[in-house]
């Protein structure tokens, strides 16, 4: 345990640190898990409502630090890519 008082707050920080950081990451992880079942199931209206709270669940994630930008990039267009597949839609050319 620590003894100085900045270390004590030190660790008063970290662990709420670490419970928002689970909580966040156990969401993330639960509407990602969402999307994709809604897209497999092909339920496209619901998929596209999730697919918003997906984008802003992995937003939020990166501002917290827990995940990097490009991790979260790869995830939305992984996500997209999926729910345009499943849709039909073709790939535009750039």
């Amino acid at each position: 345990m620590p003894i100085k008082k900045a270390a004590k707050k030190w660790l008063r920080q970290s662990k709420k640190r670490q419970a928002r950081n689970v909580k966040v990451k156990e969401e993330l992880k639960e509407i990602i898990t969402k999307t994709r079942g809604l897209i497999e199931k092909k339920k496209f209206e619901e998929a596209k409502k999730a697919l918003v709270k997906a984008y802003s669940k992995l937003d939020k994630a990166v501002k917290y630090g827990m995940i990097k930008k490009n991790t979260a990039s790869r995830k939305k267009s992984r996500l997209a890519q999926a729910l345009n597949k499943a849709m039909g839609k073709k790939k535009t050319a750039e």
